[in-house]
């Protein structure tokens, strides 16, 4: 009997399987994709602006598992974190941190000047800036006053409630992003299993290779820890009551020095397991920079198919990485600032026409004016010097001695109103010295309405008189406004609707 011969049934094994595997799409076609000049195309900057997301958004580091373009842009830029000198020869560049590399810190904030613990910082850093940009988004309270042709000034009262830890690690935002990644993923996949379906294993190897580096990369730059620090304040240290002064407007912050220097201090960090030298960083930036060369040769290796398959998987995570470049992360910084630092403070914004006004509205709000209390005060006061005086003569004893009895009452300085005054508004002239020295004088005594004392404007002349008589008119104005608006601990700021 005849019995088949062992090569022979090998080859018709192989010729059955053959048989079953669909033929390979545009197999004859005399058209080449050149696909590398497509992928350069798609280019880089998105993807290293989409990876910038990564230590803001929850779970962000895990989604990175697809075929992104601009592999080598990603290398050359977070290569630079890598601290030796085999990584400053290979990624060469100034080794920044990874807060600013990230764009997690260096903005310019503002100055803030606390006139309560004399503390002067020329510029209050990354979290100074935020929060100006959070307040000017802000709908504000329209305070009513001389009208002037230039623009606006912008008075927002920051209510910090909260103090945060010295050290912490924020939660991170929640948002779709596990959904959207969800697309180039499966395409990525998807490219992958169709190439090696039909036998193009040079698009197969790719497209795989650039799945396994994207998604390490995200992975290893994403375990860096989002971390909050500011300085311990020191014991029983007053009130860190302060202005933010920025060009469009003043920013009044209120709380105790800790919550306050959470602000004008604080600064993110990243803290990674492998700093200072962040080996495990530039391994992957090694790694991408390795990708970016074999695609660029293998590619166009594959048949047409593959290419297809290729260039489909790099446009669909260029589109995903496009989407999360788009939004703004100066943004998801300040809602990390608001809602998990500084625990949702109290806002409140007001518009004001003059600048006088403004003046004199942040120091009423920054001393706590009520001149119902100021007034009662003022009379209290009165009475406890009276008796002390009477203490003194009787046991000859210095007044204002530690006790119950004889125990001063704190109360608005005319020296602390005129030297806000005077930061706002530093005109060096007669009338306006007369007009921050009346008005820091009636604060101080709780007036219920700011009148201009006639002995101020007696020896002036005509045109000095009515300047003075407009300045105690925007002065009443601000008075005004704070009686309506500014003691209505209810009212809270608005976002504007865009």
């Amino acid at each position: 009997m005849y019995a088949p011969v062992p090569s022979i049934l090998a080859e018709s094994s192989k010729a059955s399987v053959r048989s079953r595997i669909p033929p390979i799409p545009l197999k004859d076609a005399k058209f080449t994709l050149d696909a590398s000049g497509v992928a350069g195309f798609f280019g880089g900057d998105e993807a290293v602006s989409a990876m910038a997301t990564v230590h803001v958004y929850q779970g962000r580091k895990w989604l990175g598992w697809y075929n992104s373009p601009g592999a080598y842009e990603i290398s050359k830029r977070y290569g630079q974190l890598a601290n030796s000198r085999f990584w400053d020869g290979l990624y060469p560049g100034p080794n920044t941190d990874p807060a600013t590399l990230f764009e997690l810190n260096g903005l310019k904030g503002p100055p803030f000047r606390s006139f309560l613990s004399g503390t002067v910082l020329p510029d209050s850093g990354h979290l100074g800036a935020l929060l100006m940009a959070e307040c000017e988004e802000l709908k504000s309270v329209e305070i009513p006053g001389r009208q002037t042709n230039g623009p606006k000034q912008l008075i927002s009262v920051v209510n910090l409630h909260h103090v945060p830890e010295n050290e912490m690690n924020p939660s991170l935002l929640k948002k779709h992003t596990q959904l959207y990644a969800s697309f180039p993923i499966l395409v990525s996949v998807a490219a992958c299993v169709l190439s090696g379906l039909f036998q193009d294993w040079w698009c197969f190897a790719m497209i795989l290779l650039g799945i396994l580096s994207s998604g390490w990369a995200c992975w290893v730059i994403g375990s860096g820890r989002l971390t909050f620090i500011h300085p311990k304040p020191a014991p029983d240290c007053p009130p860190g009551n302060g202005i933010l002064k920025g060009r469009t407007g003043i920013i009044v912050l209120k709380g105790e020095e800790g919550a306050v220097n959470s602000v004008t201090r604080g600064r993110f960090l990243l803290q990674f397991s492998s700093e200072p030298e962040y080996r495990n960083i530039g391994i992957a930036s090694l790694f991408l920079t390795v990708q970016f060369v074999a695609q660029l040769l293998l590619i166009p290796q594959g048949t047409l198919f593959g290419q297809i398959m290729f260039v489909a998987s790099l446009a669909v995570s260029w589109g995903y990485n496009s989407w999360l470049s788009s939004l703004d992360k100066e943004s998801i910084q300040r809602e990390i600032l608001m809602k998990k630092i500084l625990d949702e403070p109290e806002i409140r914004s007001y518009s004001i026409t003059t600048r006088t006004t403004m003046a004199v509205l942040v120091c009423l709000f920054l001393l706590d004016f009520d001149p119902r209390e100021a007034s009662l005060e003022t009379e209290r006061i009165s009475q406890v010097d009276t008796l002390a005086s009477e203490i003194e003569k009787k046991r000859n004893l210095p007044a204002w001695q530690d006790g119950p009895e004889t125990e001063k009452p704190q109360r608005i300085s005319s020296k602390d109103a005129q030297k806000i005054l005077e930061d706002l508004i530093p005109n060096d002239t007669e009338v306006w010295r007369r007009f921050r020295r009346g008005i820091a004088d009636q604060i101080a005594e709780g007036r219920a309405r700011f009148e201009l004392p006639e002995r101020d404007s007696q020896d002036l002349v005509e045109n000095d008189g009515k300047l003075l008589r407009t300045l105690w008119g925007d002065a009443e104005a601000a008075r005004v406004g704070y009686a309506e608006h500014a003691t209505d601990q209810t009212q809270s700021a608005e976002r504007l609707s865009v």
